[in-house]
């Protein structure tokens, strides 16, 4: 583990002393290698699950893809701030790429941690950079209220969090994952141990967002900048599925009373946030509302504790987060080019953009789960086995699919066909950088059909 915390830690400081015009490709060309080397962590040993075991971290077949993600996605958020960081003075540059490197750090805490009380912590302290880098660099003025919104609603569901963790700490004397899962689960008997169920998984369903906590996202996705936008879409929310999961096999097992709200809030979130897609003018919303409802079937697929639910969850995690950062970064391009994020007012852009056009399709296609992308492979597994817990299921995750097709391709007609209005004729053309930037989305995620093992997690 450390081979990769201390590099990126040393890369915060090559952020201050390396001479401003070669900040970016330093820091990019550094973070690129940090990213390839993390990819060692795929290759998993020993059949017990744990590996690259030290002191207080390490990796099982369940954390080893969040982490390369999370090591993947800083070179291509360097890659996208570029254009718009760059302009401004020198001790800011270096600000906000200390920020994206810090939340790295945090990130791999969080996700390698084997005490539960230090994903706790490192859970906590990804909101630092995160509010920093929305109210400051944000877009418009109402940055502010989105970022209140984000550090309340957060805060909110993980304190409970916490007691729920001293509680279980005093009753089982060791909060260690390697150990945890062996204990007997707690029997849920009183309301004050429901209570404790409960506390245990809101925080991670505020995360999530389960449809009804949702509120804080499309607001702090439509003011972030381009790299908050990727690093909340792509890894901030997986730590919400990471959580349940991992918390999941310490509580008792499903209950009907305790969990059936849950996920009657997420199967019906599916559909509302679906539905809001549709009628949506802003693009950075829309992408953000479709997060809540891929999010959804992620929490549904959990709650309902099962084998493949849970491998599914993991799949549906991972192609999204390469997916949704995708999506935003052509989101950008647009509006770095455009100066609107309104749907109607950058119609026809295939016309002068024919290349970017061909990264919207495939954008566009993995976000509606085309064969034989891992998206598609992490939602039929989803749909299966809760099609398989309670049959009425299918009628909201096929209604599900049915309107995310709808908007995806809404969405790819509304900004790549049809008329070019007069206004948007002189355009800067596509840049080298941003082809790379979508290349490296879109790469990986073609690359994992061949190999899908490697993110099914534990049931490889």
């Amino acid at each position: 583990m450390l081979k990769i915390l201390i590099p990126t830690i040393a890369l915060a400081l090559t952020g201050w002393t390396v001479p401003i015009k070669q900040l970016w490709s330093t820091t990019l060309a550094y973070s690129s290698i940090i990213a390839l080397i993390s990819l060692s962590w795929l290759t998993n040993p020993l059949e017990t699950g744990w590996s690259f075991l030290g002191l207080h971290m390490a990796t099982d077949p369940l954390s080893t893809p969040l982490l390369v993600l999370t090591c993947w996605l800083l070179p291509l958020m360097i890659l996208a701030s570029q254009n718009h960081i760059s302009p401004e003075p020198e001790n800011r540059q270096r600000m906000y790429i200390t920020l994206l490197i810090s939340l790295q750090i945090f990130l791999i805490m969080a996700f390698g941690a084997t005490e539960v009380i230090m994903f706790y912590v490192m859970f906590e302290a990804t909101l630092i950079p995160t509010l920093i880098i929305i109210t400051r660099w944000g877009n418009q003025l109402e940055r502010l209220n989105a970022g209140t919104y984000f550090l309340f609603y957060t805060l909110a569901g993980s304190l409970p969090l916490l007691v729920s963790l001293l509680l279980l700490q005093s009753n089982t004397g060791t909060l260690s994952l390697l150990t945890l899962q062996f204990n007997p689960a707690m029997p849920l008997i009183t309301y004050a141990d429901k209570l404790w169920w409960a506390g245990c998984l809101i925080a991670f369903l505020v995360k999530m967002p389960l449809y009804g906590a949702h509120l804080w996202l499309p607001k702090a996705h439509v003011e972030a900048p381009i790299a908050g936008s990727m690093i909340l879409a792509a890894v901030l929310l997986k730590l919400g599925g990471y959580g349940m999961m991992r918390m999941m096999i310490m509580l008792e097992p499903l209950t009907k009373e305790l969990s059936y709200p849950f996920i009657i809030f997420a199967l019906w979130g599916i559909i509302m946030t679906g539905s809001i897609c549709l009628r949506q003018t802003d693009l950075k919303r829309l992408i953000a509302y479709s997060s809540v409802s891929h999010m959804g079937l992620v929490a549904a697929g959990i709650l309902i504790q099962t084998p493949w639910g849970f491998s599914g969850a993991l799949i549906l995690m991972i192609a999204h987060g390469l997916t949704s950062s995708a999506l935003f970064c052509l989101a950008n391009t647009n509006y770095e080019r455009t100066h609107s994020r309104t749907l109607l007012l950058a119609r026809g852009l295939q016309m002068i953009l024919p290349l970017m056009a061909a990264w919207w399709f495939i954008a566009s296609l993995a976000n509606l789960a085309l064969p034989p992308l891992p998206n598609l492979m992490g939602e039929l597994v989803i749909i299966v086995s809760l099609f398989n817990w309670s049959w009425w299921t299918i009628a909201l995750t096929g209604a599900g699919t049915l309107i995310t097709a709808a908007y995806s391709l809404f969405v790819f007609l509304t900004t790549q066909r049809g008329p070019l209005p007069q206004s948007i004729i002189a355009l800067a053309p596509s840049h080298s950088r941003e082809h790379l930037l979508m290349a490296l989305h879109l790469l990986p995620l073609l690359l994992l059909i061949l190999k899908p093992e490697l993110i099914l997690g534990w049931t490889a």
